[in-house]
Parts: structure tokens; C-alpha cells; sequence
């Protein structure tokens, strides 16, 4: 089992940044992937950004070169740095950790951005 806690969230303004962290306990050494997804408006959740153990990362396209997605596996933490935030970015982001063909999510965390 592993433990997802996220923490950053906040209200901005448009042109804003933001970190978000989260944080990994548990079985730690079976996640492969972690990313961060996000919820809009009672959506479906959809990939923000996601990172390998190894480094890889991949976003999407709405986000690429205001995001960026990192990880330190020794602190078991990834983080999502977000700048130049638009009030489309509003939204609940989620911490997400793969592996061994499980799947676990953090609680999510609010982002909310103003005009």
C-alpha cells in the first residue's frame, strides 16, 4: 500500500505560481510512475504532468513550458512546479503513483486561479 498527501494548493492570480508537493509513504519501492492529474468542475480526472523513477516526463500539451515535473526518489517526493497560471488551470490536483500494476491516489489538493 502506498500513502499519497499533497500540499501547495492555493488561490492566485492569473500570471502566478504555484508548487505543489507530494508526499510518498508506504511500499514505496513498487512505484514506477507518479504524476499529477487534475479535476475540473466535477470532470474526469486528466494527466497534468507524469515522471518516471528513472527521470522521464511527459505533460500535456496545455501545460508544456508553464509546468514542469520533478521527483527525488530519496525523499520520496514529486513535486509540480506551475508558472504563468491561467484561470483555466483552476481545478483539484491529484498525486497519482503506479506500479506492479496497482494504481494510488492523494486526497487532491485546490488550485484556483483568478482573472
Amino acid at each position: 500500500q502506498v500513502q499519497l498527501v499533497e500540499s501547495g494548493g492555493s488561490s492566485v492570480q492569473a500570471g502566478g505560481s504555484l508548487e505543489l508537493t507530494c508526499a510518498a509513504s508506504g511500499s514505496i519501492l513498487n512505484v514506477n510512475v507518479m504524476g499529477w492529474y487534475r479535476q475540473i468542475q466535477g470532470n474526469r480526472r486528466q494527466l497534468v504532468a507524469g515522471i518516471s523513477k528513472s527521470g522521464t516526463t511527459n505533460y500535456a500539451d496545455s501545460v508544456k513550458g508553464r509546468f514542469t515535473v520533478s521527483r527525488d526518489n530519496a525523499k520520496n517526493r514529486v513535486y509540480l512546479q506551475m508558472n504563468n497560471l491561467k484561470p483555466e488551470d483552476t481545478g483539484v490536483y491529484y498525486c497519482n503513483a503506479r506500479g506492479l500494476g496497482y494504481e494510488w491516489w492523494g486526497q487532491g489538493t485546490q488550485v484556483t486561479v483568478s482573472s
